[in-house]
């Protein structure tokens, strides 16, 4: 029998991006489907877990991926001749379309909440001051031909309920399939001796509250050091969060891979996720939350009411002000204090990860998604 064939394709996320790859392709991959992803990393043609990576060219700036490495990543999908579609980038949507009109099954996943994510987008918010309004025009924009493709597509799937809502609302075939970490890839298998340190794991960047947390530093009042693991963001570099006050309390690791991530949360009294409150992140579910949950780790979390729902729920972390420091720091030193405490709720936090907030459970929508298309 004859496998469908599936292609998803990206201009914005490398090939081993979490979401798309290691649990959507290689889900797919294993229950028996002819798997491609069509990427613009620069990094040439593979076969990895079954799934076939093809390789438009790595674009050189932000505009060029926007626009010629979209249009090359839809021409190379294309002549893969795919029995479904699967769009994760914006700048795709409109390709989206255009293979809708020719015939296909096509899906858009949404990861993010992107008229929202826009107002916050830092090279707008700088031409801002020369060309007013024009993150609220082009979320405007952005908004109104969204909404025009993605009624007519054969699927939406988001990365969270709050976003799967908001496509309900013109396309009834919308589903939430969250972005939950895959049981036991990050949870120690012997039993590992915290070191008197707490970690940030993610992309370093202004919004997500790095600066607040580089701060609160300042303010800990026992012997504790902040591990820093990811890439630099939106124009952040080393060398600006070394200048600043308390450098000597954190340490910079660079990007990780899985195997070195699990290891530092494994040492890690605790991980940090204090997104600033911007309406983006309000509803969102960070990956990196569960990931430290499913870990055994506590959480530090932003105080928003969904964030706080999860974690004081499940007895997880504690939940702070991300624009306070002190608070911050406060939740810093109470687990190191409590050390007791903050393992029964690395216990909690793992638990629930086992119960609900995991791939297994969203593994199944996918396919069941994917075998109702077919």
């Amino acid at each position: 029998m004859k496998k469908a064939k599936i292609v998803h394709l990206t201009s914005a996320h490398t090939r081993y991006d979490i979401r798309i790859f290691l649990k959507m392709c290689c889900s797919l991959a294993k229950a028996n489907y002819d798997v491609s992803l069509v990427v613009a990393d620069g990094k040439g043609y593979e076969i990895k877990n079954n799934v076939k990576i093809y390789d438009v060219g790595k674009p050189l700036k932000r505009l060029e991926r926007m626009l010629e490495s979209s249009l090359l990543v839809y021409k190379r999908a294309l002549l893969l001749n795919g029995d479904i579609y699967h769009i994760h980038d914006p700048e795709l949507l409109p390709y989206a379309y255009l293979l809708k009109l020719k015939g296909k099954k096509v899906i858009f996943d949404s990861h993010e909440d992107t008229p929202r994510q826009i107002l916050s987008k830092p090279y707008l918010m700088l031409l801002h001051y020369k060309l007013m309004m024009l993150p609220k025009c082009v979320s405007f924009f952005y908004e109104k031909v969204e909404k025009f493709i993605c009624s007519r597509l054969n699927c939406v799937v988001t990365a969270t309920p709050f976003i799967r809502d908001i496509f309900s609302k013109y396309n009834p075939n919308s589903i939430d399939i969250n972005n939950f970490p895959m049981l036991g890839e990050l949870e120690s298998s012997e039993k590992t001796d915290k070191k008197n340190q707490i970690c940030y794991v993610g992309g370093i960047k202004p919004i997500r509250g790095i600066f607040e947390i580089i701060e609160a530093m300042k303010y800990v009042k026992n012997d504790i050091k902040l591990c820093i693991a990811g890439n630099f963001l939106d124009g952040i570099t080393s060398e600006e969060l070394l200048k600043r006050e308390g450098s000597e309390k954190f340490e910079l690791n660079g990007f990780l891979n899985r195997i070195e991530v699990k290891k530092l949360l494994g040492e890690s009294i605790a991980g940090i996720v204090t997104f600033l409150p911007l309406s983006n992140h309000i509803n969102a579910q960070p990956n990196k939350m569960f990931e430290y949950m499913s870990a055994g780790v506590p959480v530090i979390a932003s105080d928003f009411p969904l964030w706080k729902e999860i974690i004081e729920k499940n007895k997880c972390g504690m939940c702070v002000n991300p624009k306070e420091s002190k608070k911050i720091a406060e939740a810093i030193d109470y687990l190191f204090e409590h050390q007791n405490e903050a393992a029964e709720m690395g216990k909690n936090g793992r638990n629930a990860v086992y119960e609900k907030y995991n791939w297994a459970n969203e593994e199944k929508k996918l396919l069941n998604l994917y075998d109702s298309l077919l």
